[in-house]
């Protein structure tokens, strides 16, 4: 009864809004990588096979930059799932979980609590990639 009472007086999220937000910031993120990777080409000559590297570290840069100064947290509650573009939301749970465990030292702290947010991600980020390469050499050693 108190469950149901308690959902009565909680406000209706918007869907259609919070979707549009999201598909916006989302956009904007991905729009603003394209224009670094075209910079990065045309304005500075780098072979388009690098510019993405360039553009990943830029990205994560930015957002990393953006969460020590507390404005990706402001984006984030009014844009929800539009932050967690891959790049940037990976890189803001790094920043966000390192600047929370700062006041505990650099290694117990920070290097300690760094990657419990984000490890997972990566142990299966490498599993992952192990499995497939292993089953890309096996099909390539099979074919020939």
């Amino acid at each position: 009864m108190y469950k149901k009472m308690a959902k009565s007086y909680q406000p209706k999220p918007n869907i259609w809004v919070n979707c549009l937000k999201a598909f916006i910031v989302g956009g904007l993120v991905c729009t603003l990588g394209q224009l670094l990777q075209l910079m990065f080409i045309s304005g500075f000559g780098v072979e388009p096979s690098s510019a993405g590297d360039m553009t990943s570290a830029t990205l994560i840069f930015i957002a990393c930059l953006l969460t020590g100064l507390g404005v990706y947290d402001k984006i984030g509650q009014w844009a929800g799932a539009g932050t967690a573009v891959p790049v940037t939301g990976f890189a803001n749970s790094i920043a966000s979980a390192a600047l929370e465990h700062k006041s505990e030292g650099y290694v117990l702290g920070v290097g300690g609590n760094m990657f419990k947010l984000a490890g997972s991600v990566i142990v299966f980020g490498v599993v992952a990639a192990f499995f497939i390469g292993l089953i890309r050499t096996l099909l390539m050693y099979i074919t020939g």
